[in-house]
């Protein structure tokens, strides 16, 4: 009898984002010619989660995105955050972190709106988010002349650690009271 639980780990470490369940059932199903249920892979999958949260391992599987994924254990990130800041180079810039606020907070979202709300030209911005495959193109606006319209990517979700948009910290929680003008009334 094959051992499926070592193939479905496989297919999670592999895989360069969070692999959902169908993916995995998809590809087991190809490659073994036979049905597989989602609640039986969903077992697989308990038992591999069980498995790694063992303390012997630095990584544990977490559901994120609609997926699944291997990621490091809290307690291991002040290492990782030593390995991030030698590859400073793909840090996002102000400008990008910026840019990439508004269209996830206000998506779909044109280039001119994010303009508009920036105050500058954000041409190499957007282009750099396409890139690194933050944002994506979502189609065309029916205004006149059709510009095409930006949201975040699956990616932008594995990035940030989050499995919706909704998971965002809302506007509100982000203001402070520092940031009032004038003397509050009480």
């Amino acid at each position: 009898m094959e051992n499926y639980a070592l193939y479905i780990e496989a297919l999670i470490f592999a895989s360069e984002n969070s692999i959902r369940l169908e993916e995995i059932v998809y590809c087991l199903q190809l490659s073994f010619e036979q049905d597989f249920a989602e609640a039986d892979v969903k077992e697989y999958i308990k038992a591999i989660r069980e498995k790694y949260q063992q303390p012997d391992f630095a990584i544990e599987l977490v559901h994120i995105n609609n997926g699944y994924q291997f990621l490091t254990k809290p307690e291991y990130h002040i290492v990782i955050k030593q390995l991030q800041i030698q590859r400073s180079k793909k840090k996002l810039s102000q400008a990008a972190i910026e840019t990439l606020a508004i269209i996830a907070y206000q998506q779909p979202v044109t280039k001119l709106e994010i303009e508009q709300i920036r105050g500058v030209n954000c041409d190499y911005t957007i282009q750099k988010l396409l890139e690194k495959e933050l944002i994506v193109i979502s189609g065309k606006a029916e205004s006149v002349g059709k510009p095409i319209i930006y949201a975040t990517s699956p990616f932008f979700m594995d990035y940030f650690g989050i499995n919706s948009i909704n998971e965002l910290p809302q506007l509100k929680e982000l203001t402070t009271d520092d940031s009032a003008i004038g003397e509050q009334a009480e």
